[in-house]
């Protein structure tokens, strides 16, 4: 009897070991949570996630849609539960926490050598995190200006380029110039201020956060950080140049105004063109522009979606061939154009089909070598400093409530405050 009770030990065990979708039992089956939510974008990571499992037949990808609004928490929830996807869809300025934390599975030693030296390494940077890459940033976008193109073209300015763009002080100038009668030069959709903020002050000089010798992180608001905030606060407050109701809106909010004929100028993501396109009435003429140049040229920060493996997967080599699989060349390019997006991949931000005219996708490529990483990408706390510190701070500086002096105030004395519990 007590032979047969480990015999059948035995058995139940190897096939505890096998439950997991690999061995004699099937397939290897991975999870792979997307957070695609564009109808051309969701269709790309579909039939990839198809191609891959039609000629993969030990390794199966299980596509789990999740959404952006709620991503941060429901990470944490699947991590602290054990219940985490293989692979995680997020963005690179959402990492450090859960990288530090233990719960992404560092990347050095699994990536293939052609996905490594195809990257950037300014793109890199936004995913490494002490000595470890916990993501492989693959698509991203910078900010633009997208314009009324014939009220631009009656008012007579000079149109920026790419090679020879608007200075912030121009481009303040300009706004005031086409303002008036109810209209506006410019609809700064500020709801999230933060982000919007701090990487346009890249161009500027702007750094906000410091680290030190210690490598501990401490927020310093200096000549460079000033020069956009105090833009956007004077457009509003002095020059009348900006409209003061759409600082809490959203991007896609201010697009009625903008096709109706009240806003010359919106400050959004690339990717936004993909709405305007659809949303634009017949015969709306519009085009993209670069953002404003500041002392360090069209610099400006970015935080890349990305595509990192759980720690807890049991199954991180084959995760990270599937990774690999998506970002080949010509299978980041369907996902930039399903996302209207630039990939990060030389290679794939070299193809044709990202250096048209139509829809403005050359003005956009002509800027991807300005993108860095974006200041805060390495900042354990940034998320709390973001919503309890910075964003009121911002909001209220804006809409005029409070100075530049107290805006400077909170965000360091405040904002050192809650970084310090995270740096002890």
């Amino acid at each position: 009897m007590r032979i047969r009770a480990l015999i059948v030990a035995a058995l139940l065990l190897l096939a505890g070991c096998t439950a997991d979708g690999g061995g004699d039992d099937g397939p290897v089956t991975l999870r792979f949570q997307s957070l695609a939510w564009q109808e051309e974008s969701v269709q790309a990571n579909k039939d990839l996630v198809k191609e891959w499992n039609a000629t993969h037949a030990d390794v199966k990808v299980e596509y789990v849609q999740s959404s952006w609004s709620s991503v941060h928490d429901q990470l944490l929830t699947s991590f602290e539960g054990g219940e985490a996807p293989d692979i995680v869809h997020d963005a690179s300025d959402d990492l450090a926490d859960f990288a530090y934390g233990g719960y992404l599975a560092d990347l050095s030693g699994l990536l293939p050598a052609r996905l490594m030296s195809d990257i950037p390494r300014r793109s890199w940077e936004t995913t490494t995190f002490g000595d470890g890459v916990y993501g492989v940033p693959f698509l991203q976008e910078p900010r633009v200006l997208v314009a009324n193109a014939t009220w631009l073209k009656r008012s007579g300015v000079r149109l920026p380029t790419p090679e020879h763009p608007w200075s912030w002080a121009e481009f303040r100038r300009i706004t005031e110039r086409l303002s008036g009668d109810g209209r506006y030069g410019v609809a700064w959709p500020l709801k999230e201020p933060v982000s919007a903020t701090l990487n346009l002050s890249l161009s500027t000089g702007g750094q906000l956060f410091h680290r030190g010798a210690d490598g501990k992180v401490t927020v310093r608001f200096e000549a460079g950080d000033e020069v956009v905030p105090r833009t956007v606060h004077d457009q509003v407050g002095t020059d009348r140049s900006a409209s003061p109701t759409t600082l809490g809106s959203g991007g896609s909010d201010t697009l009625p105004g903008f096709f109706g004929g009240r806003y010359a100028m919106v400050p959004l993501g690339f990717s936004y063109r993909q709405q305007i396109v659809q949303q634009a009435p017949e015969g709306f003429d519009w085009q993209v522009l670069p953002a404003p140049a500041g002392a360090e040229g069209l610099a400006q920060g970015v935080s890349p979606q990305t595509l990192s493996v759980a720690e807890d997967s049991p199954h991180k080599k084959e995760a990270v061939a599937f990774i690999d699989f998506l970002l080949r060349p010509r299978n980041m390019v369907r996902l930039a154009l399903g996302d209207w997006m630039l990939p990060t991949g030389t290679r794939a931000l070299a193809d044709p089909a990202l250096h048209t005219t139509k829809d403005d996708w050359a003005t956009g490529t002509a800027l991807a070598a300005h993108l860095r990483p974006a200041p805060a990408q390495s900042v354990r706390g940034y998320a709390e400093w973001k919503d309890k510190v910075a964003t009121p701070a911002f909001q209220e500086y804006y809409s005029g409530a409070i100075g530049l002096g107290e805006l400077r105030e909170r965000l360091e004395e405040d904002g050192n405050l809650v970084l310090a519990r995270y740096q002890r």
